[in-house]
């Protein structure tokens, strides 16, 4: 079992990913980790706790983190065309009865990387700005993680955000120029795979006819979430499982296939702002510092993901 911390920005696929991740036997999720990107921190936070006790797991900490990038301002925008205005499908969940630690994320994830010397993997799956923080907090840690594992970026396909980038990685470009080039072991899970990850419009009925509150969950959410796909995705056949690749990356690293490169991000640019630049030359000018995602069983993986979070 793997002792994971989870960063998130709770939109509709974090929310995919805290449920795959709590409900799987070969995670121990020892915390989560909230972030502004999808939408507020304090409306990410306020999801996270949400869930959590949806699923009877309020036994999991949350710790809230950065509420704004590195140096850029923040525009405080979030994604409510594709994750709706409270970034959960807008579900109406009751607000939550337990609270947040009062402990920062940047404090937790240092503690527990201290603690459990090279067996903690962080798992981000919003900006890298908790991460990059952390570092710049307490640079030891780097030598003391286990892994790193995020959702964002692309390497060899275009952005989401803006033609050239990732919306993880656009959110905040610097953080993850940081964590790049920090020397810690990053496995990059982007859209060079999560867009083979496609979760079918028919999993909604399975769901429903569960007649639970997680069922009604899970599938208002995931209904929603395809709605919005299919608004700028014509034709597209379900939803990418974004978020929970990573996870998924974690469980079974079989699940994806990398080759190491080195990647930069742009941070300077007029257009390309937040692009992960891959040297895909045959003699790159520079060695890996990422573990690239290339390729994705992704009929396993979502095999998979069913089977637990179902």
């Amino acid at each position: 079992m793997k002792k994971v911390i989870l960063d998130v920005d709770t939109g509709i696929d974090d929310a995919l990913a805290i449920a795959y991740a709590v409900k799987s036997k070969d995670i121990d999720l020892v915390g989560l980790t909230t972030s502004f990107g999808n939408t507020s921190l304090e409306e990410a936070t306020r999801n996270t706790l949400q869930l959590l006790e949806l699923m009877g797991r309020e036994d999991i900490p949350v710790y809230p983190g950065a509420e704004k990038p590195l140096f850029r301002p923040h525009l405080k925008q979030k994604a409510a065309f594709i994750h709706g205005d409270d970034a959960m499908g807008n579900h109406s969940l009751p607000l939550p009865k337990t609270k947040p630690s009062e402990k920062h994320a940047v404090e937790f994830i240092i503690e527990m990387v201290h603690k459990h010397p090279n067996e903690i993997t962080l798992v981000f799956v919003a900006s890298m700005t908790n991460l990059a923080l952390a570092i710049m907090k307490d640079p030891s840690i780097v030598e003391k993680v286990e892994r790193v594992v995020i959702m964002g970026g692309a390497a060899t396909v275009a952005g989401n955000a803006t033609p050239a980038a990732e919306a993880n990685i656009y959110t905040d470009p610097e953080a993850a120029e940081y964590v790049f080039r920090s020397g810690l072991t990053v496995t990059m899970v982007g859209l060079d795979v999560t867009m083979q990850t496609l979760l079918p419009r028919e999993q909604i009925a399975v769901w429903r006819e569960k007649q639970t509150p997680y069922g009604d969950f899970m599938a208002h959410i995931v209904e929603f979430y395809i709605n919005a796909y299919q608004n700028f995705l014509p034709g597209i056949k379900g939803c990418a499982l974004h978020d929970p690749l990573a996870i998924g990356a974690v469980i079974n690293p079989d699940f994806i296939k990398t080759k190491p490169m080195h990647i930069q991000v742009d941070c300077e640019g007029i257009h390309s702002v937040g692009r992960t630049v891959a040297d895909l030359r045959g003699i790159p000018a520079n060695p890996p510092n990422v573990d690239v995602a290339l390729e994705v069983d992704a009929e396993g993986f979502l095999e998979h993901f069913l089977s637990v979070v179902v």
